[in-house]
């Protein structure tokens, strides 16, 4: 029978055991916040954020909702660019002529200085756009009609210099050298402001809701990108995590995948497929051994 001595032995041996496993424990969590502070990482606060939408018409509604402003900003700049291309038309025409424009330097300075501001506008109101679509993609099931809406922007970039390039050209009393001076510099700006407004990796709607689901993500409160994997590289100098669904993350404005995260993952997934078929090949070669041997040993009792 175990005296009182021997219960009091058992229990003091149950604590030092217990205090031993949480002194380790707090050893490595020690050891690893050195060697992430060590690594140039930072500790993440992660925050949970809930999901609000429930099926694809309430997440269709959150992400126009969250494209509107983006896109309002867009169309007013557009606006202020064809303003700008009408002062600069009726600048160069003297068609509008107050005291500073009347002479030079004061007249050239006038209608570059509107082509500039023009051109200001589009750039801005192109990316605005951008993001808008992608926050709020159009769906891709008309070809024609998914490119002019990513590519508006080029459009307007058309419209905001095109009508001042023809006006210079046809305006017949103003100075060959400068009506060609100022079209080339209008072609520039033209240009300038259409390739800047193409959107080079458009995002559709059917590609936003196939991405929408449960898979836990990780994203930072700047930025479109959400992410795999919480110790990606990008996340590094992040302290600051938001965690949720790829759902969630799309409804707050993070449009795709990180790239990197994506690339990790198929390697991940080919190294476990290949593990698997390594796995299962070591097991057909070792069933046919055992039917090998087990052959070759009835032999040798036959005889």
């Amino acid at each position: 029978m175990a005296t009182k001595n021997d219960n009091s032995a058992a229990q003091d041996a149950a604590k030092k055991a217990l205090a031993a496993v949480q002194a380790k424990k707090a050893a490595e969590k020690t050891k690893a916040a050195d060697d992430t502070r060590a690594s140039g990482k930072v500790q993440h606060n992660i925050t949970h954020v809930g999901q609000e939408s429930t099926n694809k018409e309430e997440l269709l509604a959150i992400t126009k909702k969250n494209a509107m402003p983006y896109r309002i900003a867009a169309i007013i700049l557009w606006i202020l660019a064809i303003g700008f291309e009408v002062f600069a038309i009726l600048f160069f025409t003297h068609k509008f002529e107050p005291a500073f424009a009347a002479e030079n330097p004061g007249w050239i300075i006038s209608w570059v200085v509107c082509l500039v501001l023009d051109l200001v506008c589009v750039i801005i109101g192109s990316q605005l756009w951008k993001k808008a679509n992608h926050l709020d993609p159009a769906s891709a099931k008309n070809k024609t009609k998914f490119w002019i809406h990513n590519n508006l922007g080029v459009f307007l970039s058309v419209l905001a210099f095109l009508p001042f390039i023809i006006f210079v050209l046809t305006d017949k009393k103003a100075d060959k050298k400068m009506k060609t001076i100022a079209a080339v510099a209008a072609a520039v700006a033209l240009v300038v402001g259409g390739l800047t407004s193409v959107d080079w990796n458009p995002i559709s709607q059917e590609e936003l809701l196939e991405a929408a689901g449960t898979t836990e993500v990780y994203w930072t409160d700047s930025g479109t990108v959400y992410h795999l994997y919480e110790d990606c590289s990008h996340l590094n100098h992040s302290v600051e995590l938001k965690e949720g669904t790829t759902t969630t993350a799309i409804e707050n404005g993070k449009t795709r995948a990180c790239k990197t995260c994506e690339a990790r993952a198929i390697r991940e997934a080919d190294e476990a497929a290949q593990a698997a078929a390594d796995a299962g090949k070591t097991d057909v070669d070792s069933g046919t051994t055992d039917k090998t041997d087990t052959g070759e040993n009835t032999v040798d009792t036959g005889n």
